[in-house]
């Protein structure tokens, strides 16, 4: 299912004469216990790289990478979530990609779809697709997302969409895949280096007129996944209301924010 947000900033698609590049990028915390097995599900064939980037885990994550044969690149020191995103793509641009994918190492979202998510972007049709755990009816639930996830997820989604005038099922997945030509546009470099990073390059995306798709995931929750715990998820929350105020204030031309500025 798609949800066309606007053509007018598609920018420049991969040349058609040749096959494009994807790069699949891992931000990783820890993700020993999970890596190799999130890595073999992955479909043969749909990509041409994958980063794992190492926010400074104290296991063996980047060991367990290099032995896989993947792109490691560690962090000297934790820089958090949207810090390690913003290397990932750094990365992934500069080795030519044409599109990325954003996967997370800890196994929770379902790696098999990786065709379904880039097909948009592939077609022509999006430069943002969503994995969204909340397309298919009542799937978050039956691959076990916990009550208080499932309602804090469904409120912030339901003001978000209000705020952007969209109507997207899910706006915190972490399965995500970008065109070469979003990430070059989009400031994602001024965007928050913690979780709230994932909430403002979808507020970016809206702001810059890029087109959004979404595309059924499921997920499966379990103690090796890093998944965020009740506090973490509402001080995450309590960052994403000021963002889609923020957003609101840019529309109506009272302040600038960096983030949504050229």
């Amino acid at each position: 299912m798609s949800s066309p947000v606007s053509s007018s900033a598609s920018g420049p698609s991969p040349d058609p004469s040749r096959k494009p590049f994807v790069v699949i990028v891992m931000p990783a915390y820890n993700a020993a216990k999970t890596l190799e097995d999130t890595f073999r599900r992955i479909p043969e064939g749909y990509y041409d790289e994958v980063i794992v980037v190492d926010d400074f885990s104290r296991d063996d994550t980047t060991e367990l990478a290099k032995r896989l044969n993947l792109k490691a690149i560690r962090h000297p020191h934790n820089v958090g979530y949207g810090g390690n995103q913003k290397t990932c793509y750094m990365e992934a641009l500069r080795g030519g990609t044409d599109i990325v994918v954003m996967l997370h190492p800890d196994g929770q979202y379902d790696p098999t779809i990786l065709p379904d998510i880039i097909a948009p972007i592939l077609r022509r049709e999006a430069d943002l697709v969503l994995g969204s755990r909340f397309a298919t009816r009542g799937g978050a639930r039956r691959g076990g997302m916990p009550l208080y996830k499932y309602i804090s997820n469904r409120f912030l989604t339901t003001v978000e969409n209000l705020v952007l005038r969209t109507h997207l099922t899910e706006m915190h997945t972490g399965y995500r895949a970008y065109s070469r030509a979003f990430l070059e546009t989009v400031p994602f470099l001024r965007n928050s280096v913690d979780f709230a990073f994932d909430t403002e390059i979808l507020f970016q995306a809206v702001r810059f007129g890029f087109r959004i798709a979404e595309v059924p995931v499921s997920t499966k929750y379990f103690p090796e996944a890093s998944s965020a715990s009740l506090g973490q998820s509402t001080v995450y929350g309590l960052k994403t209301l000021p963002t889609a105020f923020r957003s609101l204030l840019f529309r109506w031309g009272i302040p600038r924010p960096a983030i949504f500025r050229a």
